[in-house]
This record gives structure tokens, sequence and C-alpha cells, in this order.
């Protein structure tokens, strides 16, 4: 796809926009015609104003002047009426436009791969899924539709001008080609600008976006002065940008009216000099009154056209960016056929290679395998690969080389969707919406009810906790779970984990910063949910680490040993056994 960058205006970006209203197609010809109608009506008003002037005030004949009246009355209502349609229409239109472009590119977006959110930043993606596509909105309300009124418009009057007298249609058109050209110019100007103002606006909600959602960081390492510095800065190029536009409008807007009135000074002058020359055919002062309001219905639009051109540009601009997003191909590959269903659980790694950056592996030729109804535990230090083996086991990345199995089948065979589901996921950073506590288990899946939740909770002995907030399953936890302890939150990602019936559980069970009840039902709840059933996790608490059919300990992106508890503290010198000594057994003397 083109880019609009360093175009007037780009041809096939505006061709895929207007696919949009193919299923709108009755009130997008409504519209149109609707704008066809009012250019007619536009010279309906000063040709009978010509009327009433010639035939009836200048002569005194006041025979059929309450027609003419009455045929004015008509042409306003036919004015109004027309205007409401087209208004209202070209505005419902461009509504259901972008409500249609917005849902395809959440939808889209819905599928990237995690490394295109890693790569993006939040506040842009924010800024094309909602102002810049309500930005496109106006494309249609004040762009496209009122641009090919006010084009229809000019040829209407202008024709009706040439035929009614040609001597002052070459007057009205003497300042034409300068008007044209300023407005060439000015459409440039604007259009560099607009692109200028786009990226500002996605800089700000993306720098707001990011302090808004890390404002404990910023308080607690006092940067409230800095980020209100950079802040300043960041909002003054935003409006240096804005300013800019408003420079481009306030030197053409005062141009286009000055060579107006111009016009309009030379079609009097140039009709009362014909009046007084006897050999020249005299002008009716009606045809002057006449073409002094058609220059105007002419001119106007071409002032208007430039400043809904801006509109078009900027709508452009922005559907360009949303556009650039739907053609982004970052999405895993979803051609297995495979439907898992109740899979057995088992797992093997086989010379598996992943970086999250081309040429850096965080892993490397590794290879385990962990048997149907086992709970294998992964140790080692930070950074050591331990959390990127959960997100190629639900693949929500690609691996570079090597092969993952599942029940002895690629990963890669299964339909997406059907694995995914088969595979519950609790993260140390538990991420919980701003709703209830109900929702955020079920995911409002409405397969899950809340008997079911409630028996689960009770099962895995979480219910009490629960029930001790107010309004207990309805308490809405708000954005992020900011009204929840970080233990509580890990609680109810264990919860929304134990109620979908995985195959196969994946865990981070972080406690760092976790009070000691907390972790006490943490650690109940781990036993439950990972009895019978097939586990990975990254463990932190020596219980979890004994009770592990087998520990994976890695380091650098490698398995450095695998075995039991106590096969591996029989190795002397050993990195398990080091560990053990070093950060475990601290938990058993504690």
């Amino acid at each position: 796809m083109g880019s609009t960058t360093g175009n007037a205006f780009n041809l096939s970006l505006f061709k895929r926009l207007l696919s949009y209203t193919k299923p709108y197609r009755k009130t997008y010809y409504f519209v149109a015609i609707s704008a066809i109608l009012l250019s007619v009506v536009a010279i309906g008003m000063p040709y009978l104003i010509k009327v009433a002037i010639d035939e009836h005030i200048t002569t005194q004949q006041f025979e059929g002047f309450d027609t003419v009246i009455y045929m004015m009355i008509g042409v306003l209502t036919a004015d109004v009426l027309l205007q409401l349609g087209f208004i209202f229409y070209a505005n419902w239109l461009g509504q259901q436009v972008i409500r249609d472009l917005r849902v395809k590119l959440f939808d889209h977006m819905l599928g990237f791969k995690m490394k295109y959110f890693d790569q993006s930043a939040v506040g842009k993606l924010v800024t094309r899924a909602v102002s810049d596509i309500e930005t496109i909105a106006s494309i249609f309300s004040e762009g496209l539709f009122v641009i090919i009124s006010d084009l229809l418009k000019m040829v209407v009057v202008l024709g009706f001008m040439a035929y009614s007298s040609w001597q002052l249609t070459l007057i009205a058109l003497i300042v034409m080609p300068f008007i044209l050209y300023a407005t060439r110019v000015f459409q440039k100007a604007m259009k560099v600008a607009f692109e200028d103002v786009r990226n500002q606006v996605s800089n700000l909600n993306s720098f707001v976006q990011e302090r808004v959602t890390g404002m404990k960081i910023v308080q607690i390492f006092n940067r409230e002065k800095v980020e209100y510095e950079q802040f300043k800065e960041i909002n003054d190029k935003h409006r240096v940008a804005w300013v800019k536009t408003v420079w481009y409008n306030s030197i053409f807007f005062p141009i286009a009216e000055m060579a107006s009135s111009i016009v309009i000074g030379l079609i009097v002058y140039i009709g009362v000099v014909m009046n007084l020359d006897a050999e020249v055919s005299a002008i009716e002062i009606g045809t002057i009154v006449m073409f002094i309001d058609l220059s105007q219905k002419l001119f106007r639009p071409l002032r208007q056209i430039a400043d809904k051109f801006n509109t078009l540009q900027m709508g452009m601009v922005a559907a360009n960016r949303v556009f650039k997003i739907l053609d982004t191909d970052s999405r895993i590959e979803d051609t297995g056929s495979i439907i898992a269903s109740n899979l057995k659980g088992d797992i093997e790694f086989k010379k598996v290679d992943f970086g999250y950056v081309d040429n850096e592996l965080v892993l490397k030729n590794l290879s385990f395998k962990v048997e149907a109804g086992q709970t294998v535990a992964i140790v080692g230090s930070t950074g050591a690969g331990k959390s990127t083996i959960i997100n190629l086991l639900s693949r929500f990345y690609e691996i570079n080389a090597g092969e993952i199995l599942v029940d002895s089948a690629s990963a890669k065979a299964y339909n997406l969707e059907s694995l995914r589901s088969q595979i519950a996921v609790v993260l140390q950073d538990v991420f919980l919406f701003a709703d209830t506590i109900l929702n955020n288990i079920t995911l409002k899946n409405p397969d899950i009810t809340e008997d079911d939740v409630i028996a689960a909770a009770k099962t895995i002995g979480v219910h009490k906790f629960i029930m001790s907030l107010p309004q207990g399953y309805h308490y809405n936890v708000k954005e992020r779970g900011v009204m929840l302890s970080s233990g509580q939150r890990q609680l109810i990602a264990f919860l929304r984990a134990y109620v979908s019936n995985p195959s196969i559980l994946v865990l981070d069970e972080a406690t760092s910063s976790v009070d000691a009840y907390s972790e006490q039902l943490i650690q109940g709840a781990t036993d439950i949910i990972t009895k019978d059933r097939t586990s990975i996790v990254i463990a932190h608490r020596l219980a979890t680490i004994k009770k592990a059919d087998k520990i994976i300990v890695m380091d650098a992106g490698e398995i450095v040993e695998m075995g039991t508890h106590n096969e591996l503290l029989e190795k002397e010198g050993g990195y398990y056994k080091n560990l053990y000594e070093v950060q475990f057994l601290q938990q058993e003397v504690a």
C-alpha cells in the first residue's frame, strides 16, 4: 500500500477506504444525490432575487410578485430539507464505516504475536484504534461529500453565470487561477503539517498512558518534576504542530476573502460602467445583484474546499496509519488441523532454539520431556530462560529451530485456539481487568457458571477470602486489580486457571511480595490444581521443588542439570546444590 507521504492525495488509499461503504450503498447514493440536488438549488435563490428586482421592483409591476415569494419559500424549504438529509446521512455513513473499521482493526490486533506488542507502544496502538479512526469519520461527514457538493455547486453556478452574462463571468474568472494556485500550495503545506500533528498526538497519548500506568514508580523515585518537564516538552511540540496549521489557515483564508471582495467590486464597477455606456448593452440591476450573490457561491465553496480538503487529508493520514496496522502480518501461523481435546499432557521440547531478537538466542538446543500427570519444576537464575518456556508452549512466539511436541504431535499441528484452551497459565505478574472477580475468573465464558466458580473456590480454599470482600464474587477490582493485594490477585489467577479445567498447567508461582497467609493459600491451591495434571512450574518455593517429579535446572538458556531433588543434591559442586544452599535452604531454615 502506498503512503500518503509526499502526495497531495493517494487515490488507491481512498478507493480502499470507500470499499467500506459497500454495505451501505443506498445511503451512499442518497448522500451523493443530495449533493447534486443541493448544487441545483444553489442557483435558485439568486435567480429569483434577480426576477424580483428586474421584473417587479424596478418596474413597479407587482402582479405575480407573490408567486416569486412563494417560489423563494419553496427553494429555501428544499434547501433546508436537502441539507438536513445530506448532513445527517453523511455523518451516519461515516460512523458506520468507522464502527466496522474499528472492529476489524481490533480483531486483527487480537491475533498479533506477542513480539508485535513487545515492540509497539501501547499509547500509539490506542491512538490508532480510537482517535485515528474517529478522524477517518470526518472524511465522510466533513470531507468527501462536502467537497463533491461544493464542486458541483461551483460547476452549476459557473455555467449559469456564463449563460446569464459572459462579460461578468470573465470578471469573476480573473482571480480564479490565483486562488486555485494558492489553494494547491495551501493543501500541500497543510498535508505535511497534519502528518506532524498526528505524530505528536501519538507521542502525547503514549507518554500520558505510560506515566499514568506507572505512576507508582514515578512517585517512588521522585520523578514527578522530571516527568513534568518532559511532558511540557512533548506538549509544546504538539502545540507547535497545531500552531503551524493555524498559521497556514490564517494566511490562506484572508487572501481568498480579499480575492472574492475584489471580484465583487469589479462586478459592480463594470456593471455600472456598462449601464452608463450607451454603446454597450446595459446590464440589469437584478443581474448585477445576482452575480454578486453567485460570485460568493462560487468562491465560498472554493475556500471551503480548501478547508474540507484539510479535513480529508487529515482523515487520509489517519487511514494510512490504520491500514498499516491492518496490513501488518504479525500473526502466529494457525494451519493446524488437530483439535486439542482432553489431552493426555505429554510434552517434549526437542532441540529448541529461540530468541526474542534476531541473532540473540534466549534458549539454546533445549530438550526435555514431561510425561502426562507429572509436575516438573524449572529453576535457575533470572534471565536463564524459564519464563520463555511458558511463552513457547502456548505458542505466543514462534521458535527459531527445533520442535515442541504435545501428545507426540507437533504443537503447530494443532488448531491454535483449541491448543490454548487446553493450557492454563498463571503468570507471576497477574493481570486483572476492571471488572468483578467473577468476570475476571470466568472471562465471561458462558460455559462457566457462578456455581462452578464457587465450587472451585471452595475446593482450592479461596472461597472464604473472596466472601470477605464487599459484594464477594461481584466485587469490582478496578483497573489491573488495584483493589487487591498481589497475593490476592495471584489467588484469583489460580482460580481462573482451575475453572478452565486444563489438560496442561503452567505456573510462575512467585511469592516475593506475598504475605504468609496468602502464601499458605497459594501453596494449598498449587497442590490441588497440579494433582494428576501435567504441570510445568517455575518454582520459587522449596516445598514445590521437593514435590516435583523432575527438576530442570537452567542457566543462560541451557539445561545444566536435570533430576529429582535428592538426585541433584547428591552432585558435588552441582549448580542445583549450590542454588539450594544459597537460596532455598534459607526458606527451610525460616
